[in-house]
């Protein structure tokens, strides 16, 4: 099973995390369908795969994640996100010289987008915390302010 697919503008795109991928990808193996998997992944013009890094992979795991970059090579696009910089993927790969390879594949005819900053998942969750804050604030004690004094009064 390919992960989540769909069309962009009439081309085949498909979408998974690493984890995901990466654990669909070892059963398939487990299963006898690896070949069969790979080759629907080739057929994609775009794989997206999100969030490597977030979770270690197995040495099996990331063998098998560099053969389907490696086996998309120049014959599709394959976009792929993490938090982390390039020298720190061996820590999730596990090894120097698979990461190695892996980065040679993926940073050949590339454009690389380093996006710093806020998250704005974070951001969002903030502004909604202080906008249900100040909602319950005003509706639990409602103030008035005396023009002539400012005092502040609170109704109970």
């Amino acid at each position: 099973m390919v992960p989540k697919t769909g069309s962009t503008s009439g081309f085949p795109v498909a979408f998974t995390t690493a984890a995901a991928l990466v654990t669909q990808l070892m059963e398939a193996r487990d299963e006898r369908r690896l070949l069969k998997m790979q080759r629907e992944l080739q057929a994609v013009k775009l794989l997206i795969v999100d969030e490597l890094g977030y979770v270690p992979l197995s040495p099996t795991g990331a063998e098998l994640l560099f053969e389907t970059v490696s086996q998309r090579y120049e014959r599709g696009s394959t976009i792929i996100t993490s938090n982390l910089p390039f020298e720190d993927w061996t820590s999730v790969l596990g090894s120097e010289r698979l990461t190695g390879a892996l980065l040679d594949r993926l940073t050949h005819h590339v454009t690389i987008l380093a996006m710093n900053g806020d998250s704005y998942r974070l951001k969002q969750s903030t502004s909604r915390r202080r906008t249900t804050l100040r909602a319950e604030q005003n509706q639990a004690s409602p103030e008035t302010v005396n023009p002539d004094t400012g005092e502040i009064t609170t109704i109970i």
